[in-house]
C-alpha cells in the first residue's frame, strides 16, 4: 500500500516545525480564552485567520453554524476529499480540561503546513480542515453532517490529547436525558403534610440509579447532576430537575439503558407522589467505528516522526465524542497523542494545566505532522483510500 512520497512528507514536516512557535502561541491563546459550545467566536476568528494567511481557501460560518469553518487546500483536479477535523470549545468552569486547544492547533497546523509546503497538492483531490464547534455536549459534527458538510468527504480524521499516545481506543455511545419532577409547594415547617416534595423524588432517582449500576455492564456508565433542587429551605420543593448522561459500547445498549432509566424515574415519581417529565436528546453520540487501514497509516506516520505509541492504561475507561457519528457515516479515525503524564484524567483541572505545557506542544506538533502525512497518503494512493473504504464497509 503506497502513499505520499517521503520528500513531500519532509517538506510538510519542515513547515510544521517552522510554524510550531506560532501554533503553540495560538494554542495558549485559545486556552486562556475558553469559550463554550457554539460561542467559540474568538477561536474561530484566530484559526481561520491563521489558515487564510497560509494560503488555504477559507469559508466561515459553514453548515449554518457561525463558529464552524472549512479551509481547503486543492489538488490538481477533481479527486478524493480528505477532512482533518478541529475542535476548540471548552468545558464550563474548568476551561480546556479536554485539551481542545491542542486539537484545534494540531488540525489547523496540519492544514496550514500542507498549504505552505505544497500550495497545490500534486495529485487530484483536496485536503480540508473542518472546524467543528460544540463537541462538549452540542453535537456540532452531527449538525454539520445534517447540513451536508460531510457529503463529499471520503475520509476524516482528528487527534485528541491524552495521557498516552494510542492509535485506537474505543469510545462509548452517549445519550443525554433531562428529568423534571413536579410536586406541590407548602410551608416546610407549619404545613409540610400539604406539600409534595419534588426533591425527594430526584434524590430517590439517584439512589435507584446507584442500585442499578450493580446490574449494568462494566463498560456502561450512568452519571448526572441536580440542576435544580428547590428554591429555599422553608418551601417544600415543587419543581426539581436533573441532567444525566447514559453511555454504553453500542447504540442498542444505550437505548436499553434509557428504558431502565425511565423505569427508575417513573418509580421515583410514584413513590413520592410527583409527576415526572423525561426528555431524551434525539441525538445519540455514536461509538467510534474502527478503521484498520487508516489507523495503520497513522501509526506508521507516528513512527516516521519518532513519536511512538504508548502501552494502553488498563485503569482508564472510555469517553464519548460526536466524531463517532462521523465514523459511522464514512471512514474516520480519532487517535490520541500524549500531552500529559500517565494517570492524569481528562476533564480535570490538572489536565487543563498540562494542555498548555511543553508536553502539549510536543503532542500538538506530532499530531499536526501525522495528520498531514495520513491525509496526503489517502489523497496520493487510490489503493489506500479503497482499502479504508473496504474496512468501513466490512464492519
Amino acid at each position: 500500500m503506497t502513499g505520499a512520497p517521503e520528500d513531500v512528507k519532509r517538506k510538510v514536516a519542515a513547515a510544521v516545525d517552522a510554524l510550531a512557535d506560532e501554533l503553540e502561541a495560538l494554542s495558549h491563546r485559545i486556552h486562556a480564552t475558553p469559550e463554550l459550545a457554539f460561542t467559540e467566536e474568538k477561536a474561530h476568528a484566530w484559526l481561520t485567520e491563521f489558515l487564510d494567511r497560509r494560503g488555504a481557501r477559507v469559508e466561515r460560518g459553514v453548515g449554518g453554524l457561525p463558529t464552524a469553518f472549512r479551509a481547503t487546500i486543492p489538488g490538481t483536479g477533481p479527486g478524493p476529499t480528505i477532512a482533518i477535523l478541529a475542535e476548540y470549545d471548552a468545558l464550563p468552569g474548568i476551561g480546556h480540561a479536554c485539551g481542545h486547544n491542542v486539537i484545534a492547533t494540531a488540525g489547523t497546523g496540519a492544514g496550514a503546513a500542507i498549504a505552505i509546503a505544497l500550495a497545490t497538492l500534486p495529485w487530484p483531490g483536496r485536503v480540508q480542515v473542518i472546524g467543528t464547534p460544540a463537541e462538549e455536549g452540542g453535537a456540532g459534527k452531527v449538525r454539520l453532517m445534517e447540513a451536508g458538510l460531510f457529503r463529499d468527504v471520503d475520509a476524516a480524521m482528528m487527534v485528541h490529547g491524552r495521557s498516552g499516545t494510542r492509535v485506537w481506543r474505543p469510545t462509548l455511545g452517549i445519550m443525554k436525558v433531562k428529568v423534571e419532577f413536579h410536586g406541590e409547594a407548602a410551608h416546610a415547617s407549619s404545613w409540610p403534610w400539604r406539600g409534595v416534595n419534588a426533591l425527594n423524588a430526584v434524590i430517590q432517582l439517584f439512589v435507584s440509579l446507584d442500585h442499578l449500576r450493580q446490574q449494568i455492564r462494566p463498560d456502561a456508565r450512568i452519571h448526572g447532576i441536580i440542576t435544580k433542587g428547590g428554591d429555599q429551605p422553608n418551601i417544600i420543593p415543587e419543581h426539581t430537575s436533573a441532567e444525566f448522561y447514559l453511555r454504553a459500547m453500542t447504540t442498542d445498549h444505550v437505548r436499553g439503558l434509557e428504558r431502565r432509566f425511565r423505569d427508575a424515574a417513573e418509580a421515583a415519581a410514584t413513590a413520592t407522589g410527583c409527576r415526572v417529565t423525561i426528555t431524551s436528546d434525539p441525538t445519540i453520540h455514536e461509538p467510534m467505528k474502527a478503521n484498520e487501514t487508516m489507523a495503520r497509516l497513522f501509526g506508521r506516520n507516528l513512527e516516521l516522526i519518532g513519536f511512538p505509541e504508548d502501552p494502553d492504561d488498563p485503569e482508564a475507561g472510555y469517553g464519548s465524542t460526536d466524531c463517532g457519528n462521523v465514523s459511522q457515516a464514512l471512514p474516520t479515525i480519532h487517535p490520541y497523542v500524549r500531552i500529559s503524564p500517565d494517570g492524569v484524567p481528562g476533564h480535570s483541572r490538572e489536565f487543563a494545566e498540562w494542555a498548555r505545557s511543553p508536553m502539549a506542544r510536543a503532542g500538538m506538533v506530532a499530531g499536526a505532522k501525522a495528520l498531514a502525512f495520513t491525509a496526503l497518503d489517502l489523497v496520493a494512493s487510490s489503493e489506500a483510500l479503497a482499502r479504508a473504504k473496504q474496512d468501513f464497509n466490512a464492519t
